[in-house]
């Protein structure tokens, strides 16, 4: 198509087989060779890269072939009129590009690509008969072909691979810029990686950014004596972190809302962004629709048994769900709860402060173990609930695996808080936690992909060692993409069937901001911590992603989701815990008498507990400027529709008078 200059090809995808074995010309490589001819003639091009152990065919898509998938996909795309049309290969000016200059956003080609391979199907009335190693395989008519040989172990994996002008960029401009440590290419990130983990370093950033607030107060409030008015400080402290964090989440939706602005990005709950998946009346069959009156006649026949048909699968989903959650819950209260308390007694009772150090590394390595078996529970649970789409699937994952975590994270903190209202102790319990689960997870978290992937190279040039005829030198991995198909996933570590490794991120973000906010009045200088350890999370998590991972699968999700709601609960936990903290430090012999202190900080809890359910009343979740364009869309819209309808009636208002002419 004229204008459309042609640009060097950019390997996105790889495909992984086994190296054959046979000799050159051998019948044994027909196999993959078919599969690397077809995928030639949907357009892809192809470059074939022989590795240490296994055999790797590279894939690029041409801008013209991506877009013609779009079209037959019927992805809907924003134009230039504000509205969201479906994508015509002839149109492509109409459409509004990417913050990079690129037609398609990764996550949409990925999808396009998916599309491509996996839609290579016997299109022939008889069997295809394939050969690999001397074994016959029968591709039958209308079965999916890399399916086939997935199914047989021929094709390992399919991955997506790094570019490596683009991931060059980013360690340059991101994982190894340390000089404005909250500063981060955010369009960059979601050209590269997509919106789900575009938006998660999004929110990392704003989080860490806006913690330096409570963090220097918290070291005001440790490090300067206010004399008389000593007993204030925590007090005002406290009012000052739930206000901050009710005003951050509300900024943090705002936030949110411009960035799919910017990204151009519209989308309704259950259904991918930018994806068309209902059906579309062409011109000559909307033309053809005499009687809307009719039609709704027609699909309001059937419509008493859909509606019942919905509310039985919508009840009996809502069953499972709760019945998965009383597994859940049971399950805490009869394993986990006696193993906490008991480890918080034994901390009471141990006087040595190094063997308290070791019990609650020992504690935390074993919890963390038994959770994540619990994650694991949970996993094949929700695969027997009835939820509407993959993003409610994830959701009841994160709320039950959060309930596991937050027991094991919270309880033994609430017996020394509540029942043993011993503040020393609590507070060397946080601090122990603090540098045991911040430090000591990100270096784990950090080196365990690096150990896995040393792991598996070590066993590819022991494999190498063993073949006859093989060098006895030292073997080095060429290629760059074996390499990378040797690093880990990036999933996460209950599994990657729901989720991928945000999952654990997140996760770990939630664990601090619960632990910081609901003992803030105990140890205020827990918000300097978890502000260090927030910034250098953002540059580990970028090198963990470019270095150390493969490129991951891109995910269509444009919010935190169900995390937001696990934030908020926390703040409201945090209102009430910080409540009863002041009131055992203001009631030190336990009397529990309604005093001037005790009455002003029950009033202050129920305030704060109405400022914080009236801010998102004061504070709109959208910026002006979103609403605005949104409104603007919408009138163009509106407009454009209001002229073609127009137009449609005038013509046929014509062909009707001269037809009345005619006769």
């Amino acid at each position: 198509m004229a204008g459309h200059r042609e640009e060097e090809p950019v390997y996105e995808i790889a495909v992984a087989v086994p190296k054959r074995r046979g000799k050159e010309g051998d019948e044994s490589e027909d196999c993959v060779e078919v599969l690397v001819d077809e995928f030639r003639k949907v357009g892809l091009i192809t470059e074939r890269v022989v590795g240490i152990a296994d055999e790797f065919i590279k894939l690029a898509a041409p801008l013209e072939i991506l877009g013609r998938t779009a079209a037959e996909l019927r992805m809907r795309k924003p134009t230039h009129i504000g509205m969201d049309l479906q994508f015509e290969w002839d149109d492509v000016n109409a459409f509004v590009r990417q913050p990079d200059g690129s037609l398609f956003s990764w996550c949409e080609r990925f999808h396009f690509y998916r599309h491509l391979i996996y839609g290579i199907v016997n299109k022939s009335q008889s069997d295809v008969i394939l050969k690999w190693d001397a074994e016959e395989i029968h591709w039958e008519p209308g079965e999916p072909l890399l399916q086939r040989l997935e199914s047989e172990n021929i094709v390992k994996q399919v991955f997506p691979i790094h570019v490596e002008t683009k991931r060059k960029e980013l360690l340059r401009s991101w994982a190894l810029n340390w000089l404005d440590f909250t500063k981060q290419p955010i369009d960059d990130i979601y050209s590269y990686f997509g919106t789900k983990i575009a938006v998660y370093f999004a929110f990392l950033g704003m989080y860490t950014r806006w913690m330096l607030f409570p963090a220097g107060l918290g070291l005001i409030s440790q490090l300067i004596d206010f004399g008389p008015f000593q007993l204030l400080v925590l007090p005002i402290f406290f009012v000052s972190i739930t206000l901050w964090a009710v005003v951050f989440f509300q900024f943090w939706k705002r936030k949110n809302s411009a960035l799919l602005t910017s990204w151009q990005i519209s989308y309704s709950v259950g259904a991918d962004p930018g994806y068309d998946l209902g059906y579309q009346l062409s011109g000559k069959e909307w033309s053809s629709v005499q009687s809307p009156v009719e039609l709704a006649v027609k699909e309001g026949q059937d419509r008493r048994k859909d509606e019942e048909k919905f509310q039985r699968e919508e009840w009996f989903g809502a069953f499972l769900r709760v019945r998965n959650d009383a597994i859940v819950i049971l399950s805490i209260i009869c394993l986990q709860l006696p193993f906490e308390l008991a480890y918080a007694h034994l901390y009471e009772v141990v006087g040595s402060d190094v063997i308290k150090f070791g019990l609650t590394a020992i504690y935390l390595f074993l919890i963390q173990h038994f959770t994540r078996i619990g994650g694991k529970v949970s996993v094949q649970l929700i695969n027997h609930e009835k939820n509407v789409s993959r993003e409610y699937r994830a959701d009841s994952l994160v709320y039950k695996v959060f309930g596991l975590y937050f027991m094991q994270s919270y309880i033994g903190l609430f017996y020394h808080a509540l029942l043993h209202r011993n503040f020393m102790t609590l507070r060397q319990v946080l601090i122990q936690r603090l540098i045991i689960s911040e430090v000591l997870e990100n270096l784990w978290e950090n080196s365990l992909p690096y150990l896995k992937y040393s792991y598996k190279k070590h066993k590819v040039r022991k494999k190498k060692r063993g073949e006859k005829g093989s060098t006895k030198g030292r073997i080095q991995f060429a290629s760059r993409v074996e390499k990378e198909y040797l690093k880990p996933s990036y999933s996460a570590s209950i599994g990657e069937e729901l989720e991928d490794g945000l999952f654990d991120d997140f996760l770990e973000l939630a664990l601090q901001f619960g632990m910081i906010m609901m003992f803030a009045c105990a140890f205020p200088l827990a918000f300097a911590f978890a502000a260090l350890n927030n910034i250098t999370e953002i540059r580990t998590d970028a090198l963990k992603l470019l270095v150390m991972m493969k490129r991951p699968d891109p995910r269509a999700a444009v919010t935190i989701g169900a995390w937001l709601n696990i934030f908020q609960f926390l703040i409201v936990m945090s209102i009430c815990t910080n409540s009863a903290l002041l009131v055992c430090l203001y009631d030190q012999e336990g009397k529990w008498k309604i005093e001037p202190g005790l009455a002003a900080i029950l009033v202050m809890e129920h305030v704060l507990l109405l400022i914080k359910f009236g801010v998102s009343h004061f504070v709109p979740e959208e910026p002006a400027w979103v609403r605005a364009n949104r409104v603007k869309n919408a009138t163009q819209a509106q407009d454009v529709c209001s002229r073609q309808l127009l137009r449609k009636i005038s013509a046929g208002g014509k062909l009707s008078h001269e037809a009345t002419k005619d006769d």
